[in-house]
């Protein structure tokens, strides 16, 4: 006697519901899917009872009585023929398994009629049995009502939870499908109140703004140039790294018009903002990837909610390479918007044809190394007595040139002052503008940091005496693997014997910090990762650890800059590549309108 036997349809309806339907939230996802593959342009979703009742509307193709009657059976689909059209799906469905797994655990109502015909068809349908069937009238579409979800398979609800997490659930499934569909409108309600009403034919922007409830600035991810030859394309709006949330992250993904999840597209999009977010922070916002069927995997997780790509690697390079041009075009805006002048820069003119006043600067000296077209960076040195002459070797003290008439304005800047000794204050066009100094000069130099690197010239400062350090034996095995790196980073050692090491220079922008801490720090960061990584000019731990140099060689919170020292800043950020980030994400500005400053002192217009 065999011991295996086939599953009764019912049966086999309820595990494949296990897989398909989980939540509420599964359901109207499923058939608004289905609705959106029937070419509807209006969706209406209304869920009351806490998820009891469940309804979604479209005015879509309708489907003919037969159909009707096919769509609740099991691997019934109109979207598929054969295996080529399985490997190039441009449909959201495709299994044939939706309808008959929620008609399965449910009491279901489902009424349709298409374009050409007077009456429509009413099925009803009780856990998988149909009840009845007959003509009735209603408009072009498709209406699927739910009740009594899970009604038969009482184990399954007290999964769920708060009625709350699953409203959310909801939501979120409307959201995402919405995002992905701006063509189409959208209306959602939930124990009678509208949470979504969504007008169709609006563009991605504004549906971004809709769904996000958000007014304020977003990055925009422009399509990729047209090329004949390309099989993808990406598009979308993100919130501006500094507006971005903390914690959960908030960054929707559209395949195709799916919504999905991947850990690869969210990697590349963390990788186009490295740089410009904090640590601990998430992106936010929509990123649309639309790629050739036959280049993605949509069947490979139950609910559809998972893809694989052919070419991940391919795919994961031009995400991050759009939302780097897009930072980098975002750069370009700011740098107009901070620094565009109506005629020649009054400031620079009186820089130039300055009557050579010199002004001790204890606290500063001005680099004489930079590259041609670039602009020396301020680094800092340690404080140090007043004295009354230099030497081509003293770098601790140099002498500024400024203008004899001595101007508070650079770029069209009006330079107000300083800060608690940290922040710059700025006004132009109406707008007030806080800089913090420490951040900017940080980014400024790293970006030098970074070039002299590559170019494997950092500026060294050679020490007056050898000093002596000794090391872990993991941190002598590791400068002996990385001698070259630590060579390149403007660190000259030289092996004193066993551990023991002596370092004779250092960088010129760290001569006042600790040889020993700052060479221990190096042989941390080497032992980190050294991969180099997609769209990184050089590997993380390298990175890193420049960021880290220029952090401590950057202006301080706490240090009182003269006008000449705000203005020289202020020139050094406008010839910078990047300025609006410091390399740990955190923003070098902030700009108020004056309408916002007016709204601190409640002088609503007026």
């Amino acid at each position: 006697m065999s011991h295996i036997r086939i599953l009764a349809d019912h049966i086999a309806n309820q595990i494949a519901a296990g897989e398909v339907v989980e939540r509420p939230a599964s359901v109207i996802k499923e058939l608004v899917e289905n609705s959106l593959d029937a070419n509807a342009a209006f969706v209406d979703i209304e869920v009351r009872q806490s998820g009891g009742f469940l309804r979604v509307t479209d005015d879509g193709d309708g489907m003919g009585s037969d159909d009707v009657l096919l769509c609740i059976e099991r691997h019934a689909t109109s979207k598929i023929r054969d295996e080529k059209q399985l490997s190039a799906l441009s449909t959201l469905g495709f299994r044939g398994e939706a309808l008959p797994s929620i008609a399965s655990v449910s009491w279901m109502v489902i009424l349709s009629r298409q374009q050409d015909q007077e009456l429509g068809t009413r099925a009803e349908i009780r856990h998988g049995v149909l009840r009845s069937v007959h003509q009735d009238g209603c408009p072009r579409g498709t209406t699927v009502e739910v009740r009594h979800l899970f009604g038969n398979v009482p184990a399954r609800r007290k999964f769920l939870k708060s009625v709350r997490t699953e409203m959310y659930h909801v939501e979120e499934v409307v959201r995402n499908l919405a995002l992905a569909h701006q063509h189409v409108g959208f209306t959602l309600k939930i124990e009678g109140r509208t949470v979504l009403n969504l007008l169709p034919d609006t563009d991605v922007e504004l549906r971004v703004r809709e769904i996000f409830q958000y007014q304020g600035p977003l990055l925009p991810i422009p399509p990729q140039p047209a090329d004949a030859e390309s099989t993808m394309a990406v598009e979308g709006y993100l919130l501006l790294p500094e507006t971005a949330p903390a914690g959960r992250a908030q960054l929707r993904l559209l395949v195709n018009g799916r919504p999905v999840q991947d850990g690869m597209l969210r990697h590349a999009v963390n990788e186009g903002l490295q740089g410009f977010l904090m640590k601990g922070y998430r992106p936010a916002g929509v990123l649309l990837l639309t790629i050739a069927p036959d280049q993605v995997d949509v069947n490979v997780h139950p609910a559809k909610r998972e893809v694989r790509f052919r070419q991940a690697n391919v795919v994961h390079g031009m995400v991050a390479g759009q939302v780097r041009r897009a930072m980098n075009d975002y750069q370009q805006q700011l740098r107009t918007s901070l620094f565009s002048r109506p005629g020649p820069s009054s400031d620079q003119e009186a820089v130039e044809r300055s009557e050579s006043i010199n002004i001790l600067l204890p606290s500063f000296s001005q680099l004489t190394t930079a590259e041609p077209g670039t602009a020396p960076c301020l680094a800092v040195s340690p404080p140090q007595a007043r004295v009354e002459h230099q030497t081509s070797e003293t770098a601790a003290q140099e002498t500024v040139q400024i203008s004899s008439e001595p101007t508070g304005s650079y770029g069209g800047l009006t330079l107000i002052g300083q800060l608690f000794s940290l922040y710059l204050l700025c006004e132009k066009d109406g707008r007030f503008i806080v800089i913090d100094q420490h951040a900017a000069h940080e980014r400024l130099l790293y970006g030098k940091l970074l070039q002299e690197f590559l170019a494997a010239r950092v500026p060294q400062q050679s020490l007056l005496f050898p000093v002596t350090i000794e090391l872990t034996p993991v941190q002598a095995e590791t400068l002996e693997e990385h001698v070259d790196e630590v060579a390149a980073l403007g660190v000259a050692v030289e092996h004193f014997g066993g551990t023991t090491w002596l370092v004779k220079a250092v960088p010129a922008l760290t001569s006042h910090i600790e040889p020993q801490g700052l060479l221990r720090e190096i042989l941390d960061a080497l032992r980190g990762p050294m991969r180099q990584e997609d769209g990184r000019p050089v590997p993380p731990a390298i990175d890193e650890l420049l960021a880290s140099m220029a952090c401590k060689a950057a202006i301080k919170a706490g240090n009182r800059l003269q006008p000449v020292e705000m203005l020289k800043l202020l020139a050094q950020m406008e010839e910078g590549t990047i300025f609006s980030h410091c390399p740990h994400g955190r923003p070098v500005l902030k700009t108020f309108t004056a309408q916002e400053v007016e709204r601190w002192f409640h002088r609503h217009g007026g």
